[in-house]
């Protein structure tokens, strides 16, 4: 769809193991995406979070610092496999689909890709990549324990982060200025990350007690509701 594509694929052609490893990806698609391609603003707000995770992780912010740094990196190759899906022609979850057909829509703004990625990546993607850590670590997905009290004290500096992108990017493409569409601000103002982060946990625990059957299910079903999430975001702007 855009003659860079190639050059992305590249950069997320080998699943990341650090931190480093997933913002060297996201810095090369941010260098390489126009402004006039959807995908650039999720990718730049992706880069935001990730560089603020990575501060807290190495300023000593969380109680285990290992298990939330695996969870960057499990969250980030979910992404990554995304992207090289969507631009090798092969399935990918509807909520992404929905982003990736638009990507080259001037009619929509800046902020409303932002957060259908983040919709995406979080409200689809986050419990897997919990739920994988899991595995990894050797730890369960409970509330109350030392990993989800890190993964919860993220949530106000995410939330500043949506705010000020919120305001950012609250602009259509070429840089004019949205026009009044109520539908629209509504719902640009109902988005909060915290409250998707919890429903991501709790579909972690739920995973992780349900047989793969059923599990595989219940990834379906979000996938459905979160993809007309994204098309809901996705209306285009006259």
């Amino acid at each position: 769809m855009f003659p860079y594509d190639p050059a992305i694929l590249v950069a997320v052609e080998n699943a990341p193991q650090t931190i480093p490893d997933v913002l060297q990806g996201l810095q090369t698609i941010d260098g390489l995406c126009l402004n006039e391609d959807g995908l650039r603003w999720f990718n730049a707000l992706y880069l935001a979070v990730t560089n603020a995770v990575e501060n807290r992780v190495n300023g000593g912010g969380f109680t285990d610092p290992a298990w939330l740094a695996q969870l960057d990196v499990q969250f980030a190759r979910l992404y990554f496999a995304t992207l090289r899906a969507a631009l090798t022609g092969a399935p990918c979850p509807g909520c992404w689909e929905a982003m990736f057909a638009v990507r080259d829509d001037a009619r929509i703004t800046r902020v409303q890709f932002a957060l259908a990625g983040m919709n995406g990546h979080i409200n689809h993607d986050l419990c897997l990549a919990i739920d994988a850590t899991c595995k990894a670590t050797s730890t369960v997905p409970q509330h109350s324990t030392v990993q989800y009290n890190d993964y919860t004290s993220l949530n106000p500096v995410l939330d500043g982060l949506i705010d000020q992108t919120k305001q950012d990017l609250e602009v259509r493409l070429p840089g004019d200025q949205l026009p009044d569409v109520s539908h629209l601000e509504d719902l640009i103002a109902a988005w909060d990350v915290s409250a998707a982060r919890e429903t991501a946990w709790n579909n972690a625990e739920h995973l992780w007690n349900l047989p793969p059957l059923l599990a595989e299910s219940l990834v379906d079903g979000i996938d459905g509701f979160t993809t007309v999430i994204s098309k809901t975001l996705l209306v285009p702007v006259p």
